[in-house]
């Protein structure tokens, strides 16, 4: 992932800092310094950088904290909240409302993928309930109107273009007043790209916008365009109201520090991230979460919101009772990489847990555990009840595995990996035996009164102890931002 690299340096940093025996002056400045260098080779702009580190020695002032600090935290928050800072310009962006008609202009350099992220954005918004559709005002670049076609197509979204004008403004101006008569409450504008140095194309895009007098004009970007990002996004800026940014190509390799330097260019918040060319492949940007799983800090709230989207609610007290029993067989396993599959990309969703950072998974890495768990799923089809149903794993003997590996086009080998990946998942599931589950009735009561406590009773032993004990489980639980937030890890709270 993009800024992965840049993530797992400053954790370094931080780690480093963290064992050292005392935090003094020259241990600060020695992490600063790190998280400088890592800042820099990301391409995140020299005065950016500068500045955050001047803000977080005013905040660390070593010499003023009292004795009892933990100055570790203290640095660790203070870095935190710095890089949000950057990410965040602290004004909200427009939102559309439904039932009122409200245009939305996209602008950007060539190739940053403006008229893919126009369709992302509409294909997002129809899925919530809006009537989009999107507008061609791009007669600069040669089949940009057959490319947005297509796209509209396959998502089944109105779409406004021609082969034959070659003014953009009027096909803006036309395409909006069709779309406003047709009552669509989100009109979306698609533009030529350009760059700072072609002024009559800035000119036009001038025009355009002040013939279709946008609600909001969103910057979108290529997290791979570097040092250059803060001068582009700020020409920009100057030549129309830029109110918001889209950050593409999230899926690369690139070191995305650029992207930084946009926002900071255009104070503009970041609104959605593009994570891959498919169109469900786009991300709600949040900046505090981000900035966690950046850090390898997780963002626990963002993968119980997977795992409630996924798992049906009248299956979750079924999974959990399951789980406190200790109970795990092939057919449990079949449910689970189906739900991690339904999840989407692996390691997007490791990146959630704390102590995952997106380097443990590498690209072709993750591309090869889905391509693992859709071969076992496979093979796991060719079996009867009665094997998917055992929790024995010596009821499969060697004619049995033949069978299914020639049942699945596989090999024995294939199926005996298979069988021990089985092993190794059912003593994970076996550690959560004598999870509490709370009755009914009690759910809500406790939900409302939890703490760390009585957090303590309902976790197993393990788990509590894997968490880092009590202390571990009470910077969880702050982290998880409430109780209700824990409880829902276990199918409770208040529906």
């Amino acid at each position: 992932m993009v800024l992965a690299q840049l993530g797992g340096s400053i954790s370094r940093a931080l780690q480093q800092m963290s064992n050292a025996t005392i935090i003094d002056e020259k241990v600060l400045n020695e992490c600063l310094n790190e998280i400088t260098r890592a800042l820099l080779q990301s391409d995140v702009q020299f005065k950016l950088v500068r500045d955050m580190q001047t803000n977080i020695k005013k905040i660390v002032n070593l010499d003023d904290l009292a004795a009892g600090h933990n100055k570790r935290r203290i640095i660790q928050q203070a870095v935190f909240n710095e890089l949000c800072n950057i990410l965040d310009p602290g004004k909200p962006s427009f939102t559309p409302k439904k039932g009122k008609a409200s245009v939305v202009m996209f602008v950007g350099l060539q190739g940053s993928g403006k008229t893919t992220t126009c369709t992302k954005y509409a294909f997002y918004h129809q899925k919530k309930g809006w009537k989009p559709a999107l507008v061609c005002a791009d007669t600069f670049r040669a089949g940009a109107f057959d490319q947005l076609k297509q796209n509209a197509t396959k998502a089944k979204i109105p779409f406004y273009g021609s082969y034959m004008e070659s003014d953009p403004v009027k096909i803006a101006v036309e395409g909006v007043e069709r779309f406003r008569k047709e009552n669509c409450d989100l009109i979306i504008v698609d533009t030529s790209g350009r760059h700072k140095q072609e002024a009559a194309l800035f000119e036009e895009m001038r025009q355009v916008s002040e013939a279709t007098k946008p609600d909001l004009v969103i910057f979108v970007m290529d997290s791979s365009i570097g040092q250059a990002a803060f001068d582009q996004a700020q020409a920009f800026k100057q030549s129309v109201a830029v109110g918001a940014v889209i950050i593409t190509k999230m899926d690369g390799h690139a070191k995305g520090g650029g992207a930084l330097s946009a926002v900071a260019a255009t104070k503009s918040p970041v609104i959605f991230i593009g994570t891959g060319e498919h169109m469900d492949e786009f991300e709600v940007f949040d900046v505090k979460p981000f900035v966690s799983r950046l850090l390898g800090m997780g963002d626990l709230s963002g993968f119980m919101d997977k795992i409630h989207e996924v798992v049906p609610m009248d299956q979750q007290p079924e999974l959990l009772q399951m789980l406190s029993d200790g109970h795990f067989t092939l057919r449990i396993m079949y449910e689970q990489f189906q739900n991690i599959l339904k999840m989407g990309p692996i390691g997007q969703v490791f990146s959630m847990l704390p102590g995952f950072s997106s380097e443990l998974m590498p690209k072709g890495r993750e591309k090869e555990s889905q391509a693992k768990i859709k071969r076992y799923m496979t093979m796991m089809d060719s079996m009867t009840n009665k094997e998917l149903d055992s929790s024995d794993p010596k009821l499969m003997n060697e004619s049995r595995m033949m069978r299914i590996a020639r049942g699945s086009g596989r090999q024995v080998r294939e199926v005996m990996e298979m069988m021990e990946e089985y092993k190794r998942l059912a003593k994970i599931w076996s550690k959560m035996k004598g999870l509490k589950i709370p009755k009914k009735g009690e759910m809500s009561a406790l939900s409302r009164n939890m703490n760390a406590n009585h957090m303590s009773k309902i976790l197993p032993p393990q788990m509590l102890k894997q968490i880092g004990g009590m202390g571990g489980l009470q910077s969880l639980m702050k982290q998880m931002g409430s109780s209700k937030d824990m409880m829902g890890m276990f199918g409770g709270g208040d529906k």
